[in-house]
């Protein structure tokens, strides 16, 4: 029997077309495309359904409601589908493949994020090539978890972060290998790969909280960084220098991380840095901001970090327990 797998386009340059004020979606437009597609015809290809949003978002205007909808989506259609697809803009996609691996909790099926940096409606694009690796991935290749697919590399979703504006390979997983290279063949690192999962899928909400992301700067004041810190904000990802430095001769800045942690604000440390981990006890700089009660975030990219952030602010959580998850791996999220 021929595999089974189900697309969901969010938006995003892959399915627009030109207008008089530039490429903007068009409804029913990508689907119409790709289903014209004679690669589609081929015995290996899979059968595909897509299933188109509305509206179409352009990826900016994602916001964590749509990771819980898409990750509702695929739990509704789990059980029908060998595989899934979700086309969707590169802007924010990394968040994307950040966040639905908390959500899908127990996935053993093939979740994979593609998109484009040319819409397919151009004659020299790479949106047919991403299409067409997506779908022979997700319906040959057992991997049993949520990975963006982008140009000549399979990433694990919770490790990606777009590194290019308009480069065709535009995502990179700086702290992680690939887990697949994608050329002439298609090559899966299954020593890579997480282990199938002993439970079933379980989809879990994303409910609606309150945190965010600052980076430090030389000279950030005090004052800014305590106002960030004022209720309602729940959880911070601090986005320090090198191994999770900060200024230790400004006495306000940290009385101002004191003053947060100790009413329950989890600050998490990720280094400004495209590679590498936080070391909170390496310099002094990082042991003062340990002193404050900020906690490390190790090799986490700052997305995966405030995914898994929201995810778990969602579980109802004593702080200590959010704590000492936020600096245990998931997901295959970090390495400790």
């Amino acid at each position: 029997m021929k595999k089974r797998v189900y697309i969901i386009y969010t938006g995003g340059t892959i399915g627009m077309q030109p207008t008089s004020e530039g490429y903007a979606p068009a409804p029913g437009y990508l689907a119409e495309q790709i289903l014209s597609m004679p690669e589609l015809k081929s015995e290996l290809m899979p059968e595909v359904e897509i299933h188109e949003y509305d509206p179409l978002l352009d990826s900016a205007n994602m916001t964590p409601e749509d990771w819980y909808k898409i990750a509702r989506d695929i739990g509704n259609h789990y059980n029908n589908y060998d595989g899934f697809i979700i086309l969707h803009g590169t802007d924010t996609m990394a968040y994307t493949a950040s966040a639905l691996p908390f959500m899908l909790e127990g996935l053993g099926k093939p979740v994979l994020l593609t998109g484009s940096q040319i819409p397919l409606c151009e004659v020299r694009n790479d949106a047919r090539a991403n299409i067409i690796t997506a779908l022979t991935v997700a319906a040959n290749f057992n991997i049993p978890e949520v990975c963006l697919c982008f140009g000549n590399q399979l990433l694990r979703g919770c490790r990606s972060v777009k590194v290019s504006t308009d480069g065709l390979d535009a995502f990179a997983s700086p702290n992680l290998p690939p887990l697949g290279d994608i050329g002439v063949e298609i090559r899966v690192h299954k020593n890579l790969v997480l282990p199938a999962p002993q439970i079933s899928l379980q989809v879990q909400e994303l409910k609606q909280v309150n945190v965010g992301a600052l980076p430090l700067w030389p000279g950030i004041p005090a004052q800014v960084v305590r106002n960030f810190l004022q209720p309602p904000l729940q959880g911070l990802i601090l986005r320090a220098y090198g191994v999770g430095n900060g200024p230790t001769n400004n006495a306000d800045f940290l009385a101002a991380l004191e003053e947060a942690t100790a009413r329950g604000v989890v600050i998490v440390d990720c280094t400004q840095c495209l590679r590498g981990s936080v070391h909170l006890g390496d310099y002094a700089t990082g042991s003062a901001l340990a002193r404050a009660g900020v906690i490390s975030g190790f090799d986490m990219t700052a997305e995966a970090a405030l995914a898994k952030l929201s995810y778990l602010f969602s579980q109802n959580l004593p702080v200590d327990e959010i704590k000492r998850l936020m600096q245990t791996d998931l997901r295959g999220e970090l390495t400790n």
